[in-house]
């Protein structure tokens, strides 16, 4: 007769157990804590303006080179007008910067009473220890 033993093994693998946690975490439905919240807020303050004056900028400098190229090009008869186009282009990059921190400054005043409350909530967490 044969004898049977009943034995236990157990096998562990880091690494299996890592892509097991990986894709069990892209199938749970993901739950922003505060401070996730309070990074995204901060950070959504300074988009809007970002975006603004980015796009200002890149149109103010495209002018400016069709301005440049008006005046060396064609000079016979778009001279004048690209130095008008080329100003306009100056015009535009030297506003980008301002209008940003015009915006900006807007947003994270109409941001701030939820910051603070944030803010607040987690000091008040720290401090009690938690």
């Amino acid at each position: 007769m044969s004898e049977k033993k009943d034995t236990f093994q157990f096998r562990y693998s880091a690494k299996q157990q890592e892509e097991i946690q990986r894709i069990r975490a892209k199938y749970i439905p993901r739950q922003e804590d505060k401070m996730e919240q309070l990074r995204r807020l901060d950070q959504s303050a300074t988009r809007k303006g970002s975006i603004v004056s980015l796009v200002i900028g890149v149109l103010g400098c495209l002018l400016l080179g069709v301005g440049m190229c008006c005046t060396m090009v064609w000079t016979q008869d778009w001279f004048i007008p690209g130095i008008v186009i080329g100003l306009l282009g100056i015009l535009s990059v030297c506003l980008a910067y301002p209008l940003y921190i015009r915006i900006t400054r807007k947003e994270r005043q109409k941001l701030a009473p939820q910051i603070l409350k944030l803010t607040e909530e987690l000091s008040n967490r720290e401090n009690q220890g938690g």
